[in-house]
């Protein structure tokens, strides 16, 4: 077994729930808090979650935290939260005086405002010199949370610190990979919710499987053209944060901007068709961030441009796919 740590997870949704568990089932001391007092108090008391999984007990190594204070110390802080709202989830971790050694983040997105990826919220918040991993990869919370095979990738700021959440989270059921490309794993975790949405507007207009592979393939090339002029290896989107997590995503029912994008074309209005997937749409928000930044910085994104562009009110489905498709020929490379 690996080196034992603590952790606490910040951020009780399904995801959260799910990454909690992992790090409790490889033996850290592990501790679970959400900004949402009322869900913590039900877990406490039910031992379950009161939205989540069916009813089934968490992890008996999870403790439940109802309130933070500078009485709290560990190791290793996992934000686990809807990304808009993930600086403001660490301005709350950073005045409660929690102390901490690294941050972690779970989440995935681009902030709306700035166009900050994680790393860069964190450093806002806490400071250029604490460490920083992003977790990234092809998981729905309700498997990871049955303990059903899976694996992640994990890149870091230092390779300290990937290395040993990799350790932490290291299983018989959870196999985890380091990798140096911090800014790649937090691009691919992101922009695949996007091309997840296109892949559901695409199934719900009944365009067939040939327009969802092409989609799914000419996603990858934007998103590996835009992490690469940020810095990003190509190759990484390759791997499990990259066409790991876009092919789960875009053909999954689970996804929820797979769902968001099929509901879309049927009720029209996003805000409808966020209504009906109930949950939280992440993909939408990263969208219009990715098209402000690519065009400030004159990156060719032609499907998360259409996509961004439906969101806005500015196209329709139908006239999305007909530009799409009307655009001028050009290499595969290109």
């Amino acid at each position: 077994m690996s080196e034992s740590f603590s952790a606490m997870v910040v951020g009780a949704g399904a995801w959260g729930t799910a990454i909690a568990s992992v790090f409790a089932r490889g033996g850290n001391e592990t501790l679970l808090w959400d900004r949402d007092r009322d869900t913590i108090e039900a877990i406490m008391s039910s031992g379950s979650h009161p939205k989540f999984f069916g009813g089934k007990k968490l992890h008996s190594g999870i403790e439940l935290v109802p309130e933070l204070g500078n009485d709290l110390s560990i190791d290793y802080i996992i934000f686990v939260v809807p990304f808009q709202r993930l600086r403001s989830a660490m301005a709350t971790i950073h005045k409660s005086e929690v102390q901490f050694t690294g941050v972690v983040c779970a989440s995935k997105g681009l902030e709306l405002e700035s166009n900050a990826l994680a790393h860069q919220i964190a450093r806002d918040v806490f400071g250029a010199s604490v460490p920083f991993a992003q977790i990234s990869g092809p998981n729905f919370a309700s498997e990871v949370f049955d303990e059903k095979p899976a694996a992640v990738a994990i890149g870091g700021n230092t390779d300290d610190i990937a290395k040993v959440i990799s350790g932490m989270m290291s299983g018989d059921r959870f196999r985890p990979y380091v990798t140096r490309d911090m800014v790649g794993i937090e691009i691919g975790g992101a922009l695949k919710n996007i091309i997840a949405i296109a892949a559901g507007i695409s199934d719900g207009m009944g365009l067939g499987s040939n327009a969802r592979a092409a989609l799914i393939t000419r996603g990858l090339s934007e998103i590996a053209r835009f992490g690469e002029a940020l810095g990003a290896d190509p190759h990484t989107f390759m791997g499990l944060s990259g066409m790991g997590d876009l092919v789960l995503t875009c053909t999954d029912d689970q996804s929820r901007n797979r769902r968001f994008g099929i509901a879309l074309t049927r009720l029209g209005a996003v805000e409808n068709a966020k209504n009906e997937v109930g949950e939280l749409v992440e993909g939408a928000s990263t969208a219009v961030a990715v098209n402000d930044m690519a065009v400030r910085l004159e990156i060719e994104i032609p499907i998360i441009s259409q996509v961004a562009a439906i969101l806005n009110g500015d196209s329709s489905p139908e006239d999305a796919v007909r530009k799409l498709l009307m655009r001028e020929l050009v290499s595969e490379h290109d």
